[in-house]
């Protein structure tokens, strides 16, 4: 089998292994600007035991020692990303790298570390710097590519748009290009490609069911039926959702402090611009199907308790959305209220949305399946919102639950920081307010 590709899409040069990233990320971002910052503060001329001397000062050990854990640990996550659907590797740098940082400094100012800000400060920029030099040396490479083995179903990753998909004719590997293969292993193939595929395994070729790789390109799951967890399973891991627990706990003592005036900021801003209170309560459906009331600031001239399916659905261009409430749904200030929510364990910082209680019973009535998404705790943010947004109807409520089901089989700390990662940019941008 002969195709004609371009060079840059089916070979991954050593751009793209962890060594070379970590050697020139750690070169240029790291040795080169602390010895050139050496050099400069003690002077050339002034002998190679002043330079040691210099390096040897705590305030200086720990200031590289902290930013080569920071730029290690920022790798690692950047690398990790990949391996997610819809994420822009060269848009999460920056986000990743100063979230990476700002936990230094906050290790530094809480142990009372000595350091230098004009050392970190110095490789924070040259490591960005690297790293972005780094894609743009892979900009060329355009991912992974599939070859199909026709029969079964495969024809559901023909119509992905994300990577580029041929259909193999014959059951060759000769002339095959570095690619990854996609099959439909529980078809019936002839026994000639049943061959190839065993062929393909030997020789090393990533093999993938046809489901593998439409739910890792398209960040949803199908739901003709529930599908197992990487632990062939139906319940989440009990683990992870307990660590996944006291990290909320913890997030909330932290973030109290500076919700706290932002609220107040926004109660005098909703006063001042209608009538009604402040903060608004609704009966939503949470955890393993129990309702709970939800809070949040009040957005809307009118109230109500979920119990209306209609009032329930707020739709674009909505007249009982006040100015100040577009605002707060746009830049989602008025789910602050909603760290009460997490405290009291009815909710976590990630995870699929809770919905009205009115809302919930039509879903289950109308959609299969729709009850399983209770099985983890709803979140302020999810990743159906980070890609779909605000959704009521029956028809697009069936693809936020792709979305849900994908992040349920999927839950790891991994994707829950790809969401926060998301959320900012949402809330930057307003995506998916209504």
């Amino acid at each position: 089998m002969s195709v004609s590709l371009p060079s840059a899409i089916i070979r991954r040069g050593i751009f793209h292994s962890l060594r070379f990233e970590l050697a020139f990320v750690l070169m240029l971002g790291m040795i080169v600007p602390v010895l050139v910052l050496a050099v400069f503060e003690v002077g050339i001329s002034q002998g190679p035991s002043r330079v040691v001397n210099w390096f040897v000062q705590p305030v200086v050990t720990n200031s590289i020692l902290g930013v080569t854990v920071s730029t290690i640990v920022s790798i690692a996550i950047l690398r990790r990303l990949r391996f997610y659907p819809g994420v822009a590797v060269a848009r999460s740098i920056l986000p990743v790298m100063g979230m990476s940082f700002g936990l230094l400094i906050a290790v530094i100012a809480v142990l009372r570390i000595e350091y230098s800000n004009r050392l970190i400060i110095i490789c924070f920029l040259c490591v960005l710097l690297a790293r972005f030099a780094v894609t743009a040396m892979r900009s060329r490479a355009k991912g992974v590519l599939y070859f199909i083995v026709p029969g079964g179903r495969v024809d559901l990753v023909r119509e992905l748009r994300s990577a580029p998909v041929f259909v193999m004719d014959q059951p060759s590997l000769d002339s095959l290009p570095d690619c990854a293969i996609v099959a439909d292993l529980y078809a019936d193939h002839d026994p000639e490609w049943e061959r190839f595929l065993a062929e393909a395994a030997i020789s090393g070729r990533p093999v993938y069911h046809y489901k593998q790789v439409w739910e890792a390109e398209t960040g949803r799951v199908q739901i003709e039926h529930m599908s197992e967890n990487g632990f062939g399973a139906l319940v989440p891991s009990f683990a992870y959702q307990k660590m996944k627990r006291a990290i909320d706990v913890v997030l909330c003592i932290f973030a109290l402090p500076f919700i706290i005036p932002l609220i107040a900021i926004c109660a005098v801003a909703i006063k001042l611009d209608s009538e009604g209170p402040v903060f608004f309560r609704q009966r939503r459906v949470g955890f393993r199907g129990n309702e709970f009331r939800v809070l949040k600031l009040r957005t809307m001239s009118e109230g109500h308790n979920g119990e209306n399916r209609d009032l329930s659905i707020t739709r674009s261009g909505d007249k009982r959305v006040t100015k100040v409430g577009g605002f707060l749904r746009r830049t989602r200030l008025d789910e602050l209220p909603q760290v009460i929510n997490i405290l009291r364990g009815e909710m976590s910082w990630i995870g699929p949305r809770p919905e009205a209680v009115s809302l919930s019973k039509w879903y289950e009535g109308e959609i299969p399946f729709y009850r399983y998404r209770h099985i983890v705790r709803p979140g302020i943010s999810g990743w159906a919102q980070v890609n779909q947004g605000h959704v009521a109807e029956v028809d697009e409520v069936d693809e936020k639950l792709q979305y849900d089901f994908y992040y349920i089989k999927n839950l790891s700390y991994w994707l829950d920081i790809i969401i926060v990662l998301r959320t900012a940019k949402v809330v930057l941008s307003g995506f998916g307010s209504k």
